[in-house]
């Protein structure tokens, strides 16, 4: 069962044995939170509960622990953490005690790998056989959007979803924590617009790339390189100032395609999604980029994007200079390449 539609559904009917398999540990730490609530109660302590690493936990007193009586508590609920190692070593006294359980112990494995063709993986259940992965990357803003109202119960705008993982990047934990914030951050509000999230989470490196693509747009490469080299030393990560430059390039591009489409400047600005005080520097933003280049900005993203998660030998700083580097070449330039 994937691990989105077991928090959807509650839980249902409690199994001895859970199995959470996956490399997405947010899914996992909701799973678990989910299953102590099912075994304890909503408002249950937690006495029955115990975790074990599992490159040190031996089946012996794991089974101990299963079989003892719960005290306050009407069941044990006992969790074997990176439990890889422990299914390895224990493989076939798991399956021995899958046929007889404990009948008031419940035990989680918590592992990365769960591969379909072991008898173990067929004799648990296949409703406590749980995938904890995350979504592919383009479904990230609509789990956002579905997280912000069933979490915070706040309507999140489909750009600022968009906007929020850009910035953010994949990592579930990390977008759980700002979705979080900016609920507080809304208040009485029940709407998050692009602008909060502009604000709230983007704000410091949002401002720093904006100065990027302002000496872009002036025509001082230099001074652009020497920003983007400022927040590689403060520690920013290549893949979030590649979604802080997303942002603003898709946005750039669409306003470019709006604009061979017949609308004024303004117009495509508009319907880009530019906020009146930044419309003034994203047309000339286009103006340097010219037509020609601007359609090539999705096909520049992609190919940066891919680079940075692995399909280029080339470091991630060198990869997001030579990207600023293109983006530098003024218009008329590029046109006297053209042959």
């Amino acid at each position: 069962m994937d691990s989105l539609a077991f928090l959807e559904r509650g839980g249902g009917k409690l199994h001895a044995v859970y199995v959470l398999h996956g490399d997405e540990d947010f899914l996992k730490r909701q799973v678990l939170a989910a299953l102590r609530a099912l075994v304890f109660g909503a408002d249950g302590n937690d006495f029955g509960l115990s975790t074990h690493a599992g490159d040190q936990a031996t089946f012996a007193a794991i089974h101990d622990e299963l079989q003892t009586l719960p005290f306050l508590t009407p069941r044990r609920l006992v969790v074997v953490e990176n439990a890889d190692p422990f299914v390895t070593r224990h493989r076939a006294v798991l399956e021995k005690y899958l046929a007889e359980p404990a009948p008031t112990g419940v035990l989680v494995l918590d592992v990365k790998s769960w591969p379909s063709n072991t008898r173990l993986y067929r004799l648990v259940a296949s409703a406590a056989s749980i995938g904890c992965k995350g979504p592919a990357p383009y479904k990230l803003p609509d789990w956002c959007v579905q997280w912000a109202a069933s979490r915070h119960g706040k309507q999140l705008a489909a750009p600022a979803a968009r906007l929020l993982v850009d910035l953010v990047g994949a990592d579930m934990g990390q977008l759980d924590q700002e979705l979080a914030k900016l609920a507080v951050y809304a208040g009485s509000s029940p709407r998050i617009e692009a602008a909060d999230v502009d604000r709230l989470v983007g704000s410091s490196r949002a401002e720093n790339i904006f100065k990027i693509f302002d000496a872009l747009a002036a025509g001082r490469p230099g001074e652009a390189l020497g920003i983007l080299d400022h927040l590689f030393e403060q520690g920013e990560e290549a893949l979030r100032i590649l979604g802080a430059f997303s942002w603003q390039l898709r946005r750039l591009a669409q306003a470019a395609r709006l604009r061979g489409q017949g609308l004024s400047p303004a117009a495509a600005l508009e319907q880009a999604g530019f906020p009146p005080y930044t419309r003034q520097a994203a047309e000339q933003h286009l103006r340097h980029l010219g037509p020609g280049r601007a359609d090539r900005l999705y096909d520049w993203l992609v190919e940066a994007d891919l680079g940075l998660k692995g399909s280029s030998q080339l470091p991630p700083r060198t990869q997001l200079e030579r990207l600023v580097a293109r983006l530098s070449q003024p218009a008329e330039k590029e046109a006297r390449k053209r042959p």
